[in-house]
């Protein structure tokens, strides 16, 4: 028998460090664990009880939503709302925001915003995807409905954020600001265990991740980038490593343990970036620089970027921080679009 600690374990212990939370942030991190199991049974079954595919109606984004995409977002709703610590949900697969108008909800501290189910188009071909979260107190006075205002904040002020990779194993990382740490599932057992403590991205790496299909609409600076990573230069480690699996979730874990950048930049289809700045940026920004990376849409840190909608959009950059800074350098140098 090997000694192991659960994730609920490891929140317990932890809870001192958030007196002022009275176990309220334990208790929220507990509902995601079990929403997380959920799903995690449900995308292990996808294939045999006709879950996979299109769901038939689009999101917000005009994107094509898949049958897990609703799935996922209605079991992590449920288990916010069965809980007293949680006054609204907003969520990518949402036009606005979920109010808990039940008077517990009203009277709870915090908000979440969640991807329920990253990169759900690669279900088909059995592809990893991930839920992506982030937690933050509310600025609306406690009691009252929530406001807009409490889910357009700065990503600075988030107090926790993760996310579940459903894979090859599922695997739980989060981090309340203080280190970022990782559980797998054992379903032997049903839990998660503590198997990657005060995870630290390499300083560099060896691994960029882009869609290199849209070369030709790339502005100037990452194209610039791209053939320095690709340039034979031996004593710098370089030509990297491309990999891109197309699932934010899973090229960032990877990249996260290994050292690398995850580039989603702006392009002539999508100027201002494709990904969510509250439902994937913020939260994977904060966890990255938890490891002591770094996050930016290519010309500030995206955690001190103010949102002003809730579907916004931004160009992202996010890893090894020596990788960040290169890149940041290139279009700071080459500014335009050819």
């Amino acid at each position: 028998m090997y000694n192991i600690r659960t994730l609920g374990e490891f929140i317990i212990e932890k809870q001192q460090d958030y007196p002022h939370a009275s176990g309220e942030l334990s208790s929220l991190l507990s509902s995601i664990r079990l929403a997380a199991k959920i799903v995690n049974k449900a995308v292990n079954k996808a294939g045999l009880v006709n879950i996979a595919g299109a769901f038939g109606s689009e999101n917000i984004q005009g994107e094509q939503q898949q049958k897990l995409d609703v799935y996922a977002n209605e079991k992590f709703k449920s288990a916010m709302a069965a809980r007293d610590q949680v006054c609204g949900v907003a969520s990518e697969e949402e036009n606005d925001v979920v109010d808990f108008e039940k008077a517990r909800g009203r009277n709870a501290k915090y908000v979440i915003l969640m991807d329920p189910l990253d990169g759900s188009s690669n279900i088909d071909v059995n592809v990893s995807v991930g839920t992506i979260f982030s937690i933050y107190h509310r600025i609306s006075p406690i009691g009252k409905p929530t406001t807009i205002e409490d889910f357009l904040q700065l990503g600075n002020k988030q107090i926790a954020a993760g996310y579940i990779i459903y894979g090859s194993s599922t695997m739980l990382v989060y981090t309340t600001g203080n280190g970022v740490h990782g559980f797998t599932y054992d379903p032997s057992i049903g839990v998660f265990c503590l198997s990657h403590e005060s995870i630290i991205i390499p300083q560099n790496g060896n691994i960029y991740s882009i869609n290199e299909g849209n070369y030709i609409k790339f502005p100037l600076g990452v194209k610039k980038y791209l053939k320095y990573c690709q340039k034979y230069v031996p004593d710098e480690n370089r030509p990297y490593i491309s990999r891109y699996i197309g699932s934010l979730v899973s090229d960032f874990h990877r990249n996260m343990l290994k050292g690398g950048i995850y580039l989603y930049p702006s392009t002539a289809v999508y100027p201002n970036g494709k990904l969510r700045l509250l439902y994937e940026c913020n939260p994977m920004s904060f966890i990255i620089e938890q490891a002591g990376g770094t996050a930016s849409d290519g010309r500030q840190r995206i955690l001190d970027i103010q949102p002003t909608e809730l579907h916004q959009r931004v160009p992202f950059f996010v890893g090894s921080p020596n990788m960040v800074d290169k890149v940041e350098t290139f279009l700071k140098q080459f500014p335009d679009q050819e």
